[in-house]
């Protein structure tokens, strides 16, 4: 899987070595373990799904791209399985993640277990509202998008920090989208066409 990564173009060294670390099966359902390491997305249950293989890589290269070595404090907004959250673990001092849905802030915890990350925080809790006591954070990360960057993220962001999330623009598309935050103020920039499941606000 790595090297078909590779092959697309996955360059950055210390994402390369974390997805390698990790192993996707152990996030998926038993019936899908044939699939795990297919560059598809696959369903998680209660309508989510476990991103594509290249699309995680993408933004963690995104997130991380120009810096070397373990970064600060990252926020990922929607754990759902947990998966990203340990590749995020291998290039970052510590990782919140948050979760919206029980059921699967549950099932990340469970899945995660295994793997003994001491620098994985998982939060219950609205991700559209970020988690403050966390920041400022040095990366946020989201795995759904709305229309626009909830403010409360950008207001967590430390200096010098990235976010890369989802949002739709203007036509309608959804894209994947860069924020940093610089001495001159926020620069963003607009790239790929993506498609993530909708951000929504509250806990269920």
């Amino acid at each position: 899987m790595v090297r078909r990564l590779q092959a697309q173009g996955l360059a950055h060294a210390g994402v390369v070595a974390a997805m390698l670390k990790v192993e996707r099966h152990r996030f998926v359902d038993s019936a899908l373990v044939s699939q795990a390491y297919e560059d598809t997305s696959l369903p998680i249950g209660l309508g989510q799904t476990i991103s594509k293989p290249s699309v995680v890589a993408r933004m963690a290269e995104l997130l991380f791209e120009g810096r070397d070595g373990t970064q600060g404090r990252v926020l990922e907004v929607g754990t759902g399985c947990g998966y990203q959250a340990a590749v995020l673990s291998h290039l970052s001092r510590e990782v919140y993640s948050m979760e919206r849905l029980r059921g699967l802030h549950e099932k990340a915890r469970e899945n995660l277990r295994w793997f003994r990350l001491s620098n994985v925080h998982l939060l219950f809790g609205d991700g559209m509202q970020g988690f403050e006591r966390g920041a400022p954070y040095a990366g946020i990360i989201a795995a759904a998008g709305g229309e626009s960057l909830p403010q409360p993220w950008l207001d967590q962001l430390a200096m010098g920090g990235r976010l890369v999330a989802p949002a739709r623009s203007a036509n309608g598309q959804q894209h994947l989208v860069v924020v940093d935050r610089t001495p001159q103020g926020l620069v963003s920039r607009t790239l790929d066409v993506v498609n993530f499941v909708p951000l929504k606000s509250g806990t269920a």
